[in-house]
């Protein structure tokens, strides 16, 4: 599936959901299949910064392609995270670069959080752009 097919998908899962509180159930389904970082994972480095929970991501290069991992000690946190990486791993490190992630302004996510959420999806989508940036440009 291409970056947008999946950025679609997303879109399109979203907008079955009438209530915020069924998307926020479904955040949370996304949360509870997230394969947990091993506790080596969780280091100071791959914790990201400017998110009230606490958000460790990870990730990997195989074959051209940036594999994330993440882990949340926040459930709905943690649906975000997968939410992000679901999109976004196994892309190059270019295309994930060059996206405008405007897919999240159209499912309404930022909009329906508390700020301080708000604030913490900013800061994880930055730090996949800055890492798929690292990436792209030492690549």
């Amino acid at each position: 599936m291409s970056l947008e097919e999946s950025k679609q998908a997303v879109v399109d899962d979203f907008s079955m959901y009438d209530e915020w509180l069924d998307k926020y159930e479904y955040l949370i389904d996304l949360g509870k299949k997230l394969e947990p970082l091993p506790e080596s994972s969780k280091t100071g480095e791959k914790l990201i910064k400017g998110c009230q929970s606490r958000v460790w991501l990870d990730y990997e290069v195989k074959d051209g392609c940036v594999y994330f991992s993440a882990d949340s000690d926040a459930i709905i946190t943690k649906g975000i995270i997968s939410l992000l990486i679901g999109v976004y791993s196994g892309r190059t490190a270019s295309e994930i670069a060059s996206d405008d992630f405007a897919w999240i302004e159209k499912i309404g996510l930022r909009q329906n959080l508390s700020p301080t959420r708000s604030n913490g999806l900013a800061s994880m989508v930055q730090t996949i752009k800055q890492i798929a940036k690292t990436l792209a440009n030492n690549g």
